[in-house]
């Protein structure tokens, strides 16, 4: 029973991780629009803002933070929106999707 036990603890760790049979399409080059359209929720109607102030630089946009934002005129709930996505993509959580499918 042991010997089971320690046969399918071993295929656990070193199987690797877990396969997604989905396709995940996602983008190799990510921008601050591609970012901001990933996002969605409205928050993509703030493009042309955001792309002036941070100068088109996601990695500017990723440092920023709420007063900058808040200077720029975008509503608290897509300040929200925008630092919470942009901590998810830091870490390495989330990506925006490539482009999305119709489902007809």
């Amino acid at each position: 029973m042991a010997l089971a036990c320690a046969s399918h603890a071993r295929r656990l760790l070193f199987a690797g991780p877990a396969r997604s049979f989905h396709a995940q399409p996602h983008q190799a080059k990510v921008g601050v629009v591609e970012f901001l359209n990933g996002v969605g929720k409205g928050v993509e109607a703030h493009t042309a803002k955001v792309e002036d102030a941070v100068g088109g630089d996601l990695q500017r946009l990723l440092e920023s933070r709420t007063l900058r934002l808040k200077k720029l005129g975008i509503p608290c709930k897509h300040r929200k929106l925008i630092l919470s996505f942009a901590h998810k993509f830091r870490l390495g959580l989330w990506k925006p999707r490539a482009e999305s499918r119709k489902v007809e």
